[in-house]
């Protein structure tokens, strides 16, 4: 008989708060915490035990998940007073959800290595949204034997057909950084060109067409910038202030492995001065707005257009 493994899940916010929920829909035990014990009242009263520390999460649970916004949170929720290794049990299974570096769980590997710790690090691409209904793609990191035994967690939380093992130890943080990286850079190019086009005149519809039907098509141009075109939402769900945390991670990874990268480096600066122009809460998107207060127009496309693409797509 399989018996359901107990989860510990630590880090309830914006996404870490879907990822969970789904869990405990699908039926497994969760043991929980996090900064700010309201985060925890909808799981709690489903069923879920709260716990003061991490430790005791780490303590009752079989696999133990990390959903935290920083690198530094992690090292303070795994190593810190009343960390996941003062509770966690010899041979148990760590998934570090969170965009990070490397280093963290290299350590805990280097430090903790006669424990026989399992360590997976499987972040995720796909928004809140992608966290509440259980299809966010997962990137993971480590042994193939892990990865397969934990799978029919990560598939409550995950798209199935996107739960992709990148290879070993740390490559899920890798692969999960370029990413970013390069939608932020899909971002900043697209935000450029469309501010251009139409100060030079082009009408705003016509513009997104044309580079639709062009080799310099992208899913962030014919998918991803409609939230801002047609909605004027520039995704307040993942605040500015992260993406310059996770741009900066970029930067330091490649500056690790010696490449050069100076055009993530300006996309970088771009970020940052959105996040000093409109704060630390605004939206991940909002660099957007940097080049539409600068040819003093939003870019958005009219309701007969809209409604022209979503019958052409039907």
């Amino acid at each position: 008989m399989v018996t359901t493994p107990t989860v510990g899940f630590i880090g309830l916010g914006s996404m870490g708060s879907g990822m969970s929920s789904n869990l405990q829909k699908a039926g497994y035990s969760l043991i929980v915490t996090d900064v700010r014990p309201e985060a925890a009242s909808a799981l709690v009263e489903g069923g879920a035990t709260w716990a003061a520390t991490a430790a005791e999460v780490a303590a009752a649970s079989d696999i133990i998940i990390t959903m935290l916004p920083t690198p530094r949170h992690v090292t303070e929720v795994v190593s810190g007073p009343g960390g996941m290794l003062e509770g966690i049990a010899d041979g148990a299974t760590w998934i570090d959800m969170s965009t990070s570096v490397p280093e963290v769980a290299d350590r805990v590997r280097a430090e903790e290595s006669a424990r026989g710790l399992r360590i997976l690090d499987a972040p995720v691409s796909g928004m809140a949204k992608g966290a509440a209904s259980g299809m966010l793609q997962i990137f993971v990191g480590g042994d193939a034997d892990d990865v397969e035994r934990v799978r029919p967690v990560l598939e409550v939380m995950g798209d199935p057909d996107r739960i992709l093992h990148v290879g070993g130890h740390g490559a899920g943080y890798a692969v999960k950084l370029m990413i970013n990286q390069l939608w932020f850079s899909h971002l900043v190019a697209t935000a450029e060109v469309l501010a251009v086009g139409v100060r030079a005149g082009v009408d705003l519809g016509v513009l997104r067409d044309s580079l639709i039907a062009s080799p310099a098509n992208s899913t962030f141009v014919e998918r991803d910038v409609l939230s801002i075109l047609e909605h004027g939402d520039y995704d307040e769900g993942f605040a500015i202030a992260l993406a310059c945390k996770d741009l900066g991670l970029s930067i330091d990874l490649a500056r690790s492995v010696g490449v050069p990268v100076e055009l993530s480096s300006l996309v970088e600066q771009v970020y940052r001065r959105a996040r000093a122009s409109y704060g630390d809460k605004a939206g991940e998107m909002t660099p957007f707005r940097l080049y539409e207060d600068l040819i003093h127009s939003e870019l958005r496309l009219t309701p007969e257009l809209v409604l022209a693409g979503s019958e052409e797509q039907a």
